[in-house]
Order: C-alpha cells, then sequence, then structure tokens
C-alpha cells in the first residue's frame, strides 16, 4: 500500500498536520459551552470498573519506552479524574489533555505512526484512550469519534479486552470523543497503583442497561506475503435489574495488517 504524499514529504506532512489542528482548534471555540469538565466529588452509582497493566513485554521493544509511557500516563492521569459529562455535553480526549511537550514533562514513549512503532514525545498515553474507550463502550455514552490503529505490531500479551476495542490518538485531530445523550451525568475516576491504570466510569444515579462487550470471527489470514488479523466487536445489552437480553449490537469490524508471524504460522509462510 504506497503512502500518503504528506507522508513522504516532511514539510506537506507539517502543513497537513498544522491545518487539521487549526481545523479542530476553531471547532473547539465554537462549542467550549458543551465540553466536559473536571469536579471534585466522585458520583456514586458504579457503571464499570478495569484495569490495564502498566509495563508489558512488547517484542523486543525498547524496556525503557514502557518506563517513559508509565510517566506520560502519569501526567494525564489527573488531567481525566473527575471529569464530569453531564446531559448534552461532549467529551474530548485531546482537549483535556492538551498537547504532550517535553515542557510539560512528557518523555519518549512509543507510538504507532505511519506503520511502525517508534518512539515519540507523548508515546503511550493511547493507553489512557484505551481504557476510557473501553468503560464508554459499558454505558449508553455515544462515542462519536474513534480511530482505530491501523495495524498490529506485536502479539498479544495476557489480553483482557477483544483485539480492535482501541484508540489511536494524535493532538489534536486523532481523538477519541464521544457525548452523553442521556438524562443522566456520567464521571471518571482514574487512577494509578505500582503495576496498573485503573479507571471506573460513574453516575449520578444507576442506569437502566447492562453491556457486555464480546467480540466474533477472530482470525488470522494471509494475503500475499502479509499477515492480517480480522474480527467484529459485538455488544450485548441486557437490562440491569433482571439480567434480560435485549438485544445485540454490531459494533466495528476490524481487519488490520500484522507485524510479526502469527502463532501456528511458520516463518516461511511470510515470504
Amino acid at each position: 500500500m504506497g503512502k500518503l504524499l504528506s507522508h513522504r514529504h516532511p514539510l506537506l506532512y507539517r502543513l497537513a498536520v498544522g491545518y487539521h489542528r487549526l481545523r479542530r482548534s476553531i471547532a473547539w471555540h465554537q462549542n467550549r459551552d458543551l465540553m466536559a469538565r473536571q469536579h471534585p466529588e466522585m458520583l456514586s452509582c458504579l457503571v464499570k470498573r478495569h484495569s490495564s497493566r502498566l509495563v508489558k513485554v512488547l517484542g523486543d521493544s525498547d524496556l525503557q519506552l514502557q518506563l517513559n509511557k508509565v510517566v506520560n500516563i502519569g501526567i494525564v492521569t489527573p488531567l481525566i479524574d473527575g471529569v464530569r459529562i453531564a446531559p448534552g455535553e461532549v467529551f474530548s480526549f485531546c482537549r483535556l489533555v492538551g498537547k504532550p511537550t517535553r515542557q510539560r514533562g512528557f518523555l519518549e514513549g512509543m507510538e504507532l505512526s505511519m506503520g511502525q512503532a517508534r518512539s515519540g514525545v507523548g508515546g503511550g498515553i493511547c493507553q489512557m484512550a484505551n481504557l476510557l474507550h473501553w468503560l464508554v463502550l459499558h454505558s449508553p455514552l455515544t462515542v462519536t469519534e474513534r480511530s482505530a490503529h491501523s495495524f498490529d505490531p506485536f502479539p498479544d500479551q495476557n489480553r483482557s479486552m477483544p483485539f480492535g476495542t482501541g484508540c489511536a490518538v494524535f493532538y489534536n485531530y486523532v481523538d477519541l470523543c464521544f457525548r452523553n445523550d442521556t438524562s443522566e451525568t456520567f464521571q471518571f475516576r482514574i487512577w494509578m497503583t505500582a503495576t496498573d491504570l485503573w479507571g471506573e466510569l460513574r453516575s449520578d444515579r444507576e442506569i437502566a442497561e447492562t453491556y457486555k462487550i464480546y467480540e466474533e470471527k477472530h482470525s488470522f489470514l494471509r494475503r500475499g506475503g502479509e499477515f492480517f488479523r480480522t474480527n467484529e466487536i459485538w455488544r450485548r445489552v441486557m437490562e440491569r435489574k433482571t439480567g434480560r437480553h435485549l438485544r445485540n449490537e454490531k459494533l466495528k469490524e476490524n481487519f488490520v495488517r500484522v507485524m510479526y508471524v502469527p502463532a501456528g504460522w511458520d516463518e516461511e509462510e511470510k515470504v
């Protein structure tokens, strides 16, 4: 697959990034009164809780990038913790986190960009976006913007969420956004331990439904000299009080290039 023209020419790439960032900044200014904000008091009802391991072994990647990621997530955590999304309001990950820069203390972490895993300032904060997206999928909040990574760089390691539910974020126009179309108010509680990133989605009153996210039709396949991974993400919706099944919702189909040889395939088959 050929590269975009802006990816082949650095100056064009910077111009394209600047253009998209300007457009997004204007949109934020126009909708600033509808943006979610932090509140010190936590709401009473737990909707969903989840955690993810901070340091993982990812192929032969540099462990220091993982340790730097923990620092980056430590900067982001207090910016998300306590954020409330009232009825009609919109959550924007990039707007709340801001631009990751060295001046703000962000370090070189791993980021997935232009078809490869490489280091970049602020790399690794997509783990926070992944956690938030997973929490939101277990709620009636409406995801309005979410970009997936275009490739799968490493084999799974103790995966707790279905493949393809993660998020790509790049300040400020590759964003994770969702809107509250309900009559309830929701709020994130985010914290870190020595080993894990934890998150809760809470609400001001108990919501009527509960959710289970699952995958269907997961498989690896080969086309020419490349491997690909595919699946479908589904959501089962149930009545919270009775557990009665209400409906199944198909959320997304994934089809991405794999950067490793999947288990059960011979190395020679990639040639």
